[in-house]
Protein backbone atom coordinates (compact mmCIF):
# COMPACT_ATOMS: atom_id res chain seq x y z
CA UNK A 1 0.00 0.00 0.00
CA UNK A 2 0.86 3.69 -0.08
CA UNK A 3 2.88 5.23 2.78
CA UNK A 4 0.89 7.32 5.25
CA UNK A 5 3.56 10.05 5.13
CA UNK A 6 6.66 10.95 3.15
CA UNK A 7 9.64 12.71 4.78
CA UNK A 8 12.59 14.36 3.05
CA UNK A 9 16.09 14.93 4.46
CA UNK A 10 19.59 15.76 3.29
CA UNK A 11 22.62 13.57 4.05
CA UNK A 12 23.99 14.34 7.53
CA UNK A 13 20.75 15.84 8.87
CA UNK A 14 18.54 14.54 11.66
CA UNK A 15 15.04 13.50 10.61
CA UNK A 16 11.93 12.59 12.60
CA UNK A 17 9.69 9.90 11.12
CA UNK A 18 6.21 10.63 12.50
CA UNK A 19 4.07 7.95 14.08
CA UNK A 20 1.23 8.85 16.41
CA UNK A 21 -1.44 6.71 17.94
CA UNK A 22 -4.45 8.20 19.67
CA UNK A 23 -4.02 6.77 23.17
CA UNK A 24 -6.93 4.93 24.77
CA UNK A 25 -6.23 6.78 28.02
CA UNK A 26 -2.52 6.39 28.75
CA UNK A 27 -0.38 3.90 26.86
CA UNK A 28 0.93 1.13 29.11
CA UNK A 29 4.51 0.46 28.12
CA UNK A 30 5.19 -2.44 30.44
CA UNK A 31 2.97 -4.55 28.19
CA UNK A 32 3.64 -3.06 24.76
CA UNK A 33 5.90 -3.48 21.72
CA UNK A 34 7.01 -0.83 19.26
CA UNK A 35 8.92 -1.83 16.14
CA UNK A 36 10.34 0.49 13.52
CA UNK A 37 11.47 -1.59 10.57
CA UNK A 38 12.33 -1.69 6.86
CA UNK A 39 10.95 -4.93 5.45
CA UNK A 40 12.25 -7.40 8.05
CA UNK A 41 15.21 -5.26 9.17
CA UNK A 42 14.78 -3.82 12.65
CA UNK A 43 15.60 -0.13 12.77
CA UNK A 44 14.45 0.38 16.41
CA UNK A 45 12.68 -1.89 18.90
CA UNK A 46 11.06 -0.77 22.15
CA UNK A 47 9.70 -3.46 24.46
CA UNK A 48 8.36 -3.53 28.03
CA UNK A 49 9.15 0.13 28.68
CA UNK A 50 12.68 0.26 27.26
CA UNK A 51 14.78 0.13 24.11
CA UNK A 52 15.81 -3.37 23.11
CA UNK A 53 18.43 -2.86 20.43
CA UNK A 54 20.27 -6.22 20.30
CA UNK A 55 18.51 -7.15 17.05
CA UNK A 56 18.84 -3.63 15.56
CA UNK A 57 20.25 -3.45 12.03
CA UNK A 58 23.91 -2.43 12.28
CA UNK A 59 23.55 0.55 9.92
CA UNK A 60 21.33 2.28 12.49
CA UNK A 61 23.45 1.58 15.61
CA UNK A 62 23.67 4.71 17.76
CA UNK A 63 21.62 6.80 15.34
CA UNK A 64 18.00 6.16 16.40
CA UNK A 65 15.96 7.33 19.37
CA UNK A 66 12.37 7.71 20.53
CA UNK A 67 10.69 10.58 22.38
CA UNK A 68 10.29 8.84 25.76
CA UNK A 69 8.73 11.90 27.43
CA UNK A 70 6.00 12.08 24.76
CA UNK A 71 5.29 8.38 24.22
CA UNK A 72 2.59 8.11 26.89
CA UNK A 73 0.54 10.66 24.97
CA UNK A 74 0.87 8.67 21.74
CA UNK A 75 4.00 10.06 20.05
CA UNK A 76 5.83 6.98 18.73
CA UNK A 77 7.94 8.94 16.22
CA UNK A 78 11.50 7.85 15.46
CA UNK A 79 14.44 10.23 15.32
CA UNK A 80 17.32 9.22 13.02
CA UNK A 81 20.51 11.28 13.23
CA UNK A 82 23.24 11.66 10.61
CA UNK A 83 20.94 10.47 7.82
CA UNK A 84 22.65 8.63 4.94
CA UNK A 85 21.59 8.04 1.31
CA UNK A 86 21.12 4.35 2.14
CA UNK A 87 18.47 5.31 4.73
CA UNK A 88 16.02 6.09 1.89
CA UNK A 89 13.31 3.47 2.31
CA UNK A 90 9.79 2.81 3.45
CA UNK A 91 9.72 2.44 7.23
CA UNK A 92 6.92 0.74 9.14
CA UNK A 93 5.97 1.75 12.66
CA UNK A 94 4.28 -1.23 14.33
CA UNK A 95 2.71 -0.75 17.75
CA UNK A 96 1.02 -3.45 19.79
CA UNK A 97 -0.24 -3.03 23.32
CA UNK A 98 -0.63 -6.42 25.09
CA UNK A 99 -2.63 -9.33 23.70
CA UNK A 100 -6.13 -7.84 23.78
CA UNK A 101 -5.41 -4.85 21.54
CA UNK A 102 -5.05 -4.82 17.79
CA UNK A 103 -1.73 -4.06 16.15
CA UNK A 104 -1.41 -0.58 14.66
CA UNK A 105 0.78 -0.02 11.59
CA UNK A 106 1.92 3.22 9.96
CA UNK A 107 4.12 3.50 6.90
CA UNK A 108 6.54 6.39 6.46
CA UNK A 109 8.62 6.85 3.32
CA UNK A 110 11.99 8.54 3.81
CA UNK A 111 13.63 10.15 0.82
CA UNK A 112 17.26 11.24 1.39
CA UNK A 113 19.16 13.50 -1.02
CA UNK A 114 22.73 14.69 -1.23
CA UNK A 115 23.18 18.15 0.34
CA UNK A 116 22.82 21.08 -2.07
CA UNK A 117 26.13 22.56 -3.31
CA UNK A 118 26.15 25.85 -1.42
CA UNK A 119 29.02 25.16 0.98
CA UNK A 120 31.59 27.21 -0.99
CA UNK A 121 29.28 30.24 -1.18
CA UNK A 122 28.49 30.22 2.53
CA UNK A 123 32.20 29.78 3.36
CA UNK A 124 33.29 32.88 1.43
CA UNK A 125 30.55 35.08 2.89
CA UNK A 126 31.51 33.82 6.36
CA UNK A 127 35.14 34.70 5.67
CA UNK A 128 34.32 38.25 4.56
CA UNK A 129 32.16 38.75 7.66
CA UNK A 130 35.07 37.72 9.85
CA UNK A 131 37.58 40.01 8.13
CA UNK A 132 35.20 43.02 8.16
CA UNK A 133 34.40 42.41 11.83
CA UNK A 134 38.06 42.17 12.85
CA UNK A 135 39.02 45.33 10.89
CA UNK A 136 36.52 47.42 12.90
CA UNK A 137 37.75 45.95 16.17
CA UNK A 138 41.46 46.45 15.41
CA UNK A 139 41.56 50.26 16.04
CA UNK A 140 39.69 49.80 19.34
CA UNK A 141 42.24 47.24 20.48
CA UNK A 142 45.13 49.55 19.53
CA UNK A 143 43.55 52.42 21.50
CA UNK A 144 43.01 50.16 24.49
CA UNK A 145 46.64 49.01 24.51
CA UNK A 146 47.86 52.61 24.07
CA UNK A 147 45.67 53.81 26.96
CA UNK A 148 46.91 50.97 29.15
CA UNK A 149 50.53 51.82 28.26
CA UNK A 150 49.95 55.52 29.14
CA UNK A 151 48.29 54.61 32.46
CA UNK A 152 51.20 52.38 33.44
CA UNK A 153 53.78 54.99 32.38
CA UNK A 154 51.97 57.75 34.29
CA UNK A 155 51.58 55.45 37.30
CA UNK A 156 55.33 54.68 37.36
CA UNK A 157 56.16 58.41 36.87
CA UNK A 158 53.85 59.31 39.72
CA UNK A 159 55.88 57.13 42.10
Amino acid sequence: GQPDTTCHAFVGETVVLPCNTPPPGELVFSESWLYWQIDKKIVHFFHKGQDSLKSQDERFRGRTSLFFDQMKSGNLSLKISNVQLLDSAEYTCIYKQDEGHQTKKYKVKLSVSAPPMTEKASFTSEQSQISSRSSTEAPRLTMLLLSLHLLITLGVWHL
